[in-house]
């Protein structure tokens, strides 16, 4: 360890020589003094100065020319240079008059080196010690920042933590300054004892509590660790339990924390006195606010006279109080909680005293810290302007819309201070800036999409104004997109949004055959959205919206291409690639009008905790283009933050239906379009597999078995399976997300529980093949084809009987025609499964994680009830795509 300096002081009968060199020793007799003449003090020198000057150093010492030199004017010298803690040595001496004080500098640090420390990081360190480069090198700091290091390890639960200061010499008078730690074991709680609890089960209180004790089972958790923060805040925490359940003498004799006789552990022992339990009394309001009817207000509390105490009802209802006081002008309203206790019969009387104050007005509206976002796109967000009644709702809702821009630091609120007079209120918006820009390039894996490549681009408060602007790529097996778009808010700064899209999405459908996903169409939409939002009131909006997209669906002709007629012309074949898929390819342009209506009340947009969000949206297709229907959706979602725990549960549900506005004709042929209709399954109703959900066709080949009967094949994993969409769905959804310890919370790591519940369906039962003689009772258009018996005469008077397949057209007079069809195929059968509203209910567990590569969702999920033909699927994840 490093010692500090002594000092001494030598007095001799002639040059009066006195020496330091560190602490302070007492000084020896004093001899004879001399002749008048050698006792004063003619000059004054420095040696052994190399970066101060002389004049800098004589400038800390009170010794001066023509002063009489004596031991003790010598002594407070080197006690003003000791105190500089500029000199590791120093020393005087007097010469006939001529007195000469020699000094060795304290080094310059060069660099600041931490060795052995694994669980703080230099960045963690650095900048709460003394010491840096550059600096003048002293003895003391290095002590305070030896303190300072053991505190921080202290405050991560490492109370065994010890640090070794050492220096390295280096020429011209430079040294490193090394702390070599040794961090020890994390100090745990091992044991939390309570003594006194007779209500209250010893689990019970432990529970209430932040610390907790060690177990395997809180591998991960932090608050296992020793915190003697923590320990003070868990006797608030046994004094709240305690008060909610109405023991209002309830105190915390004594926390004692010992440390275990390995010194690794704690062992914490609480002893507390319970007291006796209280009922609430007389419980009223007194108001002096003329606006305020006490004895209504008595009947409105939430306790009543003989309920059990809760002190925590009490701080809710002042709070409430306080809170309607300010809804109606009175922002400095003072509610004060007078209680009577009765000890003979433990009961507690309160009157709410509301104490008269004058109705507030908005003097004025400060924005300050705000370097890049313009001062209108904050006071834009103001529910109240200058001059206003002050109202506390007005602020509140303030708050959640500035919070809601995501454009300043986390928890931002509108802070009040008092105006020019008692009457006045100023609201400031104080405001830390954040990044808004956005560049992202993320790689990752999916279930479903195997890999994934994503990069995008966005500014969120493009010039300062509000305005987002984006562009976005993205690439997987099955689907590739890129997109434009830009948002306006405030168009020509009136409560009027703006905003268009530009697109171009490519997707591929699949079916699954023998466990193998196999590529059936592929859809490509080029296209633009605009877009134009009015607020109606504080939380509704209404949107209206244009849309116009080309789509292009079509077949790899190689594959589901085949001569059907002999005539050389080759066409989507129904058997190889389904008639649903022949249906609905070729290019088509869809002219959409849109109108939603929006509630919202959520206190965020990124991760709500607490509100609700309701909308309705209908949509029009048949301003022009090629297919006409009319689409109805609803979706609904409440959260709430269970009791402030940290516990977020959430209801959510949505539906939708279709309404086709054309006849496509034909039986069996729906008159919504494949690829308008609704699609359920992964990753919206988990679960499932992707469009898991809902009406489908199984197609299965017939094979011969061992006797000799044509059979077909059953197993899900050898047929093909063709998911046909419906025009009816609803879904709904119940999670409980569960709070986890900061270090998963600082992960990003958000566990909940769920249930999900939905159905799909309502398309028109299509005709179906069941041809064990492999003859196709459907051609290439989708028309109806009969199977006929026809027994013929040969020329040697001999009969035969085949069977030939025949189309049967309705003619204009009525009349049908049978036509002959020339093809024959391998024999199939047709199952037509899954078209029910009966609903599915599914439970799970799943994981939200926000990792390098974007949103990772993981989730184990357990089928409760399906219906046949529903395809389930146990474990999914999907990165990049936020839930």
């Amino acid at each position: 360890m490093l010692a500090g300096v002594p000092y001494s002081v030598l007095a001799q009968e002639t040059g009066g020589d006195a020496t330091a060199a560190g602490a302070a020793q007492p000084a020896p007799a004093p001899a004879p003094a001399p002749a008048p003449s050698a006792n004063v003090i003619r000059t004054i020198s420095v040696s052994g100065a190399e970066r101060l000057e002389p004049t800098t150093i004589l400038s800390y010492i009170r010794m001066r020319v023509g002063q009489e030199y004596t031991s003790a004017a010598a002594d407070e010298a080197l006690k003003d240079l000791g105190a500089t803690e500029l000199f590791s040595n120093f020393s005087i001496r007097n010469d006939s008059g001529n007195v000469v004080i020699t000094v060795t500098e304290n080094p310059v640090i060069n660099r600041i080196v931490l060795e052995g420390n694994e669980r703080l990081k230099n960045d963690k360190i650095l900048p709460e010690i003394k010491l840096s480069p550059r600096q003048i090198f002293t003895r003391s700091k290095v002590r305070a920042d030896v303190a300072r290091i053991v505190e921080l390890y202290k405050r991560q639960g490492r109370f065994a933590a010890v640090v070794e200061p050492k220096m390295v010499q280096l020429p011209q008078n430079r040294v490193d300054v090394v702390f070599e730690i040794t961090e020890g074991p994390k100090s745990k709680v091992r044991q939390i004892n309570i003594i006194g609890n007779e209500v209250f089960s010893d689990s019970d209180l432990r529970g209430e509590m932040v610390t907790k004790q060690a177990r395997f089972t809180r591998f991960f958790s932090s608050n296992t660790s020793y915190d003697p923060d923590r320990l003070a805040f868990d006797q608030q925490k046994l004094r709240q339990f305690y008060l909610t359940e109405g023991y209002a003498d309830f105190r915390v004799v004594s926390a004692v924390a010992e440390l275990t006789p390995d010194q690794e552990d704690f062992i914490i022992t609480y002893v507390v006195e319970e007291g006796e339990r209280y009922n609430f009394g007389e419980v009223e309001v007194e108001s002096q606010l003329r606006d305020f009817d006490s004895d209504l207000m008595s009947t409105q509390l939430p306790m009543q006279s003989g309920d059990f105490y809760n002190a925590k009802s009490v701080e809710d209802t002042v709070e409430q109080l306080t809170e309607l006081a300010g809804r109606f002008g009175y922002a400095f309203a003072d509610v004060q909680p007078r209680f009577n206790r009765n000890k003979d019969d433990q009961t507690m009387d309160i009157t709410f005293i509301l104490r008269q104050a004058d109705r507030t007005y908005v003097e004025r509206v400060d924005v300050n810290g705000n370097t890049l976002t313009q001062d209108k796109v904050l006071r834009r967000e103001f529910r109240l302007s200058e001059g206003d009644a002050f109202n506390s709702l007005g602020v509140q809702r303030t708050t959640a819309r500035i919070n809601s821009l995501g454009y300043f630091q986390e928890n931002f609120e509108v802070s009040q201070t008092e105006g020019s007079a008692p009457d006045r209120i100023i609201l400031e918006a104080n405001v830390e800036e954040q990044p808004t820009g956005e560049l992202q390039f993320s790689a990752g894996f999916s279930s479903i999409e195997q890999f994934i490549l994503a990069g995008s681009i966005r500014q969120r408060n493009f010039r300062g104004r509000g305005q987002t602007i984006g562009l976005s790529l993205n690439y997987s097996q099955f689907s590739r997109s890129a997109q434009i778009s830009f948002t306006e808010p405030y168009v020509f700064d009136r409560n009027i949004s703006a905003g268009v899209d530009i697109y171009r999405r490519d997707i591929s459908s699949f079916n699954f055959n023998n466990a193998d996903r196999n590529t059936t169409f592929e859809q490509a939409t080029t296209g633009f959205a605009v877009r134009l939002g009015v607020p109606l009131t504080e939380y509704m909006s209404l949107v209206g919206s244009y849309t116009l997209n080309y789509d292009e669906v079509g077949l790899d002709e190689n594959l589901f291409f085949s001569d059907l007629n002999g005539d050389g012309i080759r066409e989507c074949d129904p058997l190889l690639a389904g008639r649903f898929l022949c249906d609905s390819i070729g290019d088509r342009l869809s002219s959409i009008l849109g109108l939603s209506l929006s509630y919202n009340t959520l206190n965020s947009r990124i991760r709500p905790t607490r509100g609700r969000n309701v909308s309705l949206s209908t949509e029009f297709a048949g301003l022009g283009g090629d297919v006409r229907y009319l689409r109805f959706r609803g979706r609904a979602q409440q959260f709430w933050n269970v009791r402030n725990s940290g516990f977020i549960f959430s209801l959510s549900a949505e539906g939708g239906t279709v309404i086709p506005l054309a006849d496509r004709g034909g039986p069996g042929v729906d008159d919504v379009l494949l690829t308008d209709r609704f699609f359920l399954g992964e990753p919206q109703f988990r679960g499932f597999d992707i469009r898991g959900v809902g009406p489908r066709i199984l197609t299965q080949p017939y094979v011969t078995d061992g006797d000799g009967n044509r059979v077909p094949i059953t197993d899900r994993d050898s047929v093909r399976d063709d998911a046909i969409g419906g025009r009816n769905y609803y879904l709904a959804r119940a999670e409980l997300e569960l709070p986890l310890g900061t270090g998963a919370r600082e992960l990003g790591l958000r566990p909940s529980i769920w249930v999900d519940v939905g159905a799909l369906w309502g398309v028109d039962a299509p005709l179906l093949q069941d041809n064990p003689n492999g003859l196709q009772n459907v051609d290439g258009n989708g028309d109806p084809i009969f199977i006929e018996t026809v027994t013929t005469t040969n020329d040697d008077g001999t009969t035969s009987t085949s069977q030939i397949a025949t189309i049967n057209p309705i003619a204009a007079d009525g009349t049908t025609a049978n036509i002959p069809s020339i093809r024959a195929n391998s024999a199939i059968r047709e199952v037509f499964l899954g078209n029910s509203p009966t609903p599915r209910i599914t439970a799970g567990i799943g994981v939200n994680w926000n990792s390098p590569f974007g949103p990772f969702r993981i989730d184990f999920a357990q089928s409760i009830r399906s219906v046949e033909g529903d395809d389930e699927k146990q474990f999914t994840f999907n990165v990049g795509t936020q839930f």
